[in-house]
């Protein structure tokens, strides 16, 4: 059995203007011990310093300047993901989460709402991947073998929830998996051309008034890391670790199954 289950409102959370984007971060502390922190990431902050973006500010270095406390990077997130982030705190601990994540001992589990109606409740998908460009991948023969469960949580018309679990930990390992099966992210700028989803998708009858602009219900990636469970680095018991989802992807669900059951 799991040592701990851990969700719910976190104790305490910390707060940071970006002042190159003109946008304020909130990071709640879902978990915090000796051997290890957890974050509610939200969408958009990198986990390390973006590549294409080096004057963003990252997660890790707030972390660091904020807390004051070493801090060792045992897995990412792309930046426009939200969700759980988990952090290591001593070296012990950070050789033992990355054994675990490089022996695929830590199960994930991301929640996606992607494009169609998924007709599978279960599905395997074991396509290669390789880079295609800088900063995005392709399915390749040649390329490295990745795994990735799916499994149908809700349906509605023109959508689906699903829950992911990537088995390998490639680069947009999910976002390509579930483009190659012709159910890409509800948003997502490269692999599936869109930048938000409003209202009027969905509701009909749907109308502004004079002047108004539709304002999204979501302008990031519908994708949100949601759990993770390990074995706990110092105590050797399970662990699970629950990321609650931001308030836009529960909107998005919350009008689907008003108008879109």
């Amino acid at each position: 059995m799991d040592a701990a289950k851990v969700s719910g409102p976190p104790s305490s959370e910390l707060h940071f203007y970006d002042s190159a984007r003109h946008e304020k971060w909130r990071m709640p502390i879902l978990f915090d011990d000796t051997a290890m922190i957890a974050f509610n990431k939200p969408a958009g902050l990198p986990v390390i310093p973006e590549r294409w973006h080096p004057e963003w500010p990252c997660l890790r270095r707030i972390v660091h300047e904020r807390l004051n406390i070493p801090i060792f990077v045992v897995h990412r997130l792309d930046a426009g993901t939200s969700g759980l982030i988990l952090f290591a705190k001593n070296e012990a601990a950070h050789r033992e989460l990355c054994r675990q994540f490089a022996q695929h001992q830590v199960e994930k589990t991301y929640l996606a709402l992607v494009k169609g109606e998924v007709i599978e409740d279960t599905i395997t998908i074991q396509r290669a991947l390789a880079p295609h460009r800088p900063g995005v991948m392709m399915i390749a023969r040649n390329g490295k073998p990745s795994t990735t469960m799916i499994r149908v949580l809700e349906r509605f018309r023109g959508v689906t929830l699903v829950a992911a679990q990537p088995q390998t930990g490639r680069q947009h390992q999910i976002r390509v998996h579930l483009q190659a099966l012709g159910h890409p992210l509800l948003v997502d700028p490269i692999y599936s051309q869109t930048e938000a989803f409003f209202l009027s998708a969905i509701k009909s009858g749907f109308h502004l008034k004079k002047g108004e602009t539709e304002q999204p219900l979501i302008r990031r990636l519908t994708l949100h890391a949601s759990s993770l469970r390990f074995h706990h680095p110092e105590q050797k018991e399970f662990i699970t670790l629950i990321a609650p989802e931001g308030k836009d992807f529960q909107a998005v669900v919350r009008n689907l199954r008003k108008y879109a059951k």
